[in-house]
């Protein structure tokens, strides 16, 4: 397992990075908390995830262990792959996630990328009392959840953000979310039609 990588962004991407560590270059997909903080050419430690499947190797990265932690705890719950929980985290900050966890805010975690209803659920059922334990948040904390701000100047750009983050290519995403944004849709609604065209064309 590696544990932090320590070196040099060399390359940003929308939802990765390659850091030179000793002139090994990683590739490090990573949230979109994280990415903000990243600077071309400067020195940056990221706690890593790696994740092993049959046909790749990816390596997840982040710039707090809040963040590292949460992210492990996300892909313990049945049905939340890496690359929904990297969504997850590029959509609410850690704090906001786990107050509408705690609270059971299952409207509030469906305007998150690639969470429907029933999924939204499985969070509160397997995490809330984890989650209670590892934070000094109260239940009854009614503070507004403030999502994470972004360099986007609109629904569209947003949604194209969080579908890339979900694995989608940019450019297969890119007509096809500005062709159904008519201004009568929110991030989240944009979302679920994008995701329903891309479905009709499997």
């Amino acid at each position: 397992m590696i544990g932090y990588v320590r070196g040099i962004v060399t390359h940003l991407f929308k939802d990765a990075c390659y850091i030179d560590v000793h002139g090994v270059g990683y590739r490090v997909h990573v949230p979109l908390t994280t990415r903000q903080q990243l600077i071309e050419g400067k020195e940056f430690t990221l706690f890593t995830y790696l994740n092993v499947r049959e046909d790749a190797m990816q390596l997840y990265g982040f710039s707090t262990e809040d963040e590292y932690d949460l992210f492990i705890l996300l892909i313990s719950v049945s049905g939340i792959g890496p690359k929904v929980a990297l969504g997850i985290l590029s959509g609410m900050t850690p704090e906001a996630f786990k107050l509408a966890v705690i609270n059971g805010q299952v409207g509030q975690l469906t305007k998150l990328p690639g969470i429907g209803k029933k999924s939204a659920e499985r969070l509160v059922l397997e995490l809330k009392d984890k989650l209670a334990k590892m934070t000094t948040i109260s239940i009854d904390t009614t503070t507004a959840i403030q999502p994470i701000m972004t360099v986007s100047t609109g629904p569209a750009e947003e949604t194209i953000e969080a579908l890339v983050a979900l694995g989608y290519a940019q450019k297969d995403v890119e007509s096809l979310v500005e062709s159904l944004n008519d201004g009568s849709r929110d991030v989240s609604e944009l979302i679920k039609a994008t995701l329903v065209e891309l479905g009709k064309g499997r």
